[in-house]
């Protein structure tokens, strides 16, 4: 339960995340490609952590 709200919190990236400056500073991107490019980034690692726990329930619950 806990790995699913994880992946599922980091499915959209927010301008007023810290991460999101960072990003967009050390890449040297304008806020709108980084709006982009950083919510693409999130989304593909939320569903892929959200894949990767409906894969390995059944391992669990036996």
């Amino acid at each position: 339960m806990v790995l699913a709200i994880g992946s599922g919190s980091t499915m959209f990236g927010l301008v007023n995340d810290p991460g999101f400056w960072m990003y967009k500073e050390f890449f040297s991107l304008s806020v709108k490609d980084t709006l982009i490019s950083y919510s693409t980034l999130n989304t593909i690692i939320g569903v892929g952590g959200l894949v990767g726990v409906l894969i390995l329930s059944p391992l669990v619950n036996g």
